[in-house]
């Protein structure tokens, strides 16, 4: 008999009120329902179940054959609490960045309501509904389970390219499926399956706030506020004409207290503790200056953060568990910072420079290996070519006062004054130029190594001032750092014969000295534009590379990664 046909028949057969069946007939009529809705005599076809595609075939399939296709969620005459439970999780999907209706909420809930009718005496609920929603429920489970575990995105399909390696053992769902309704928590289920990082947790609370914060900005005037602008930073007792819409937006955030007395065009000094809290949220300089970065801040409405907020939640899905568990370097290029982390514990912290836009540091993991003192530069091509020569055709002694080398492609030194500058073309440049060691190399006094296909890495920087910058994409696309010298020490901190002196005297040598660490350690470059910390405090960044939206537009979309589930 035909698939069409045989739901035709049992739509016939089944669709009377469950009180007209005994329990064990019920549960067998549901459980003869699901095998046929579940059989597909067409491999090419996609299954519909109450016109939903099902997003899972081989789990879902293997679930109800290992059951005998007995109903998970129901005995054919009742929805227990088990199957509430489900529901409610669904719903409760979109503070981990997810969109319940991925998950058939809506067809879920007009069964669930059929059934409420039902009950009430208004209507039935045929065997074949009770089987609907039993397949929608299980299939949204193995949905959620895949999309909490890996994300609902496959990093790998992005154009800004993810390389940060990741092994994820399989996650049997139907066995998790069998436990989680054996114990009766689908809850700690799921919550089994977060993010290792505990900051996940915690970011969750932070975007339910966020929705919380939306439905007061939907309701309330301020909701109405148009782009801020200004022409120049406004300090402490300035005049300005948009003072009271910037006093409004502290409000609303509540940096500001409503009772509080002002003056309207001016900047008080009332408001500028609040401002101060505004700028460490968004990690900028807290010195209470109303500047662009201020203004920025002052313009993102709360769709725009939770929007982050989701962004950025799906990138740490993305992320090895076993990070936390060991000694790693994390690269944040969006908050230009790195932590240095051992069990768990921030043992160094330190502002790096990272790549400007159009040289933008990539996402990837690698391992550190060893350490360079005293480095020489050997200058990229690119550079020479655009910055290196045409700096030499307006200053001859340019090369001396760098402390740079002309060298052969098999390292013979070629005398500078030898080379005709102004005839030199520099596409087909035939030498190569190095930097010599010392206070003026580009690379500082010390460069740390993991090697990759990048050939990023991390160093020292002569141009100290830069730090103090707040924008600080202004590499080529490796990372430079503030601390060097305490960076080297803690690496080496394991070998007792590598002394402050030992140390500070390596990083003022006439020629390089490579130090090999005793262990690898790994580095992992991402980018976050939102997190908390510990203690709940939320922090965003600006996206500096434009990464966001291309999560946001592929978070959007309905389902994501299946991955023959």
């Amino acid at each position: 008999m035909k698939r069409d046909s045989l739901i035709v028949l049992l739509l016939v057969l089944f669709c009377i009120k469950p009180q007209e069946i005994q329990a064990q007939d019920s549960h067998e009529a549901v459980a003869a329902v699901i095998n046929s809705l579940l059989e597909i005599d067409d491999p090419d076809r996609s299954t519909k179940v109450f016109g939903q595609d099902l997003f899972s075939s081989v789990v879902l399939r293997r679930f109800y054959s290992e059951r005998l296709f007995l109903p998970a969620w129901t005995d054919g005459a009742t929805l227990p609490e088990i199957a509430y439970e489900m529901r409610y999780e669904i719903q409760q999907i979109q503070f981990d960045g997810l969109n319940p209706n991925d998950y058939h909420l809506q067809a879920i809930n007009q069964l669930f309501n059929r059934f409420e009718s039902a009950r009430r005496g208004q209507g039935e609920f045929s065997m074949v509904d009770f089987a609907n929603l039993d397949i929608l429920l299980t299939d949204a489970y193995i949905i959620i389970s895949s999309h909490l575990y890996l994300g609902k995105i496959n990093p790998e399909s992005l154009k800004s390219e993810w390389n940060i390696q990741r092994s994820a053992p399989e996650l049997m769902i139907d066995e998790r499926l069998n436990q989680a309704l054996q114990n009766q928590s689908i809850r700690k289920s799921f919550e089994e399956l977060y993010p290792s990082f505990l900051v996940y947790r915690k970011m969750r609370d932070a975007l339910r706030f966020l929705y919380e914060d939306d439905k007061r900005f939907q309701s309330n005037p301020v909701a109405q506020w148009k782009t801020l602008k200004i022409d120049k930073s406004i300090k402490l007792g300035d005049s300005h004409s948009q003072m009271d819409e910037i006093r409004a937006r502290l409000r609303f955030w509540k940096y500001l207290d409503d009772d509080q007395p002002e003056d309207h065009k001016i900047y008080d000094s009332l408001m500028q503790p609040a401002i101060i809290k505004l700028q460490k949220r968004h990690g900028m300089e807290p010195d209470g200056v109303i500047g662009q970065g201020t203004i920025h801040a002052l313009n993102q409405k709360p769709t725009d953060l939770i929007a982050t907020a989701r962004i950025n939640m799906e990138r740490f899905r993305w992320l090895p568990e076993n990070v936390k568990d060991q000694e790693v370097i994390l690269v944040n290029t969006a908050n230009f910072q790195l932590d240095f982390i051992a069990k768990k514990d921030t043992l160094l912290s330190s502002r790096v420079i990272v790549g400007k836009n159009y040289h933008s540091t990539p996402q990837f993991s690698a391992e550190m290996s060893y350490l360079v003192f005293s480095p020489t530069w050997t200058i990229p091509n690119s550079i020479t070519r655009n910055e290196i020569i045409p700096a030499v055709k307006k200053n001859s002694d340019y090369l001396i006062s760098k402390n740079m080398k002309v060298l052969t492609a098999n390292g013979q030194e070629v005398d500078a004054a030898s080379i005709d500058w102004q005839k030199v073309n520099p596409r087909n440049f035939p030498y190569i130029i190095r930097q010599e060691p010392g206070e003026q190399n580009a690379l500082g006094l010390v460069k740390f190594m993991f090697p990759n296909k990048y050939s990023v890495y991390i160093h020292d920087t002569p141009a100290r001032s830069l730090f103090a910058r707040e924008d600080r994409a202004l590499s080529h696309g490796c990372i430079r750092l503030q601390k060097p010298f305490e960076f080297a020490k803690i690496l080496l901190q394991q070998d007792p014969t590598w002394t402050d002196e030992k140390i500070r005297e390596s990083m003022k040598l006439s020629k390089e000295r490579i130090v090999n660490l005793d262990r690898k350690i790994p580095v992992v470059i991402l980018y976050l534009t939102f997190w908390t910390d510990s203690s709940g405090n939320e922090y965003f960044r600006r996206d500096i590379y434009n990464r966001d939206q291309e999560i946001l537009t592929a978070l959007n979309q309905p389902r994501g990664r299946k991955s023959g589930i």
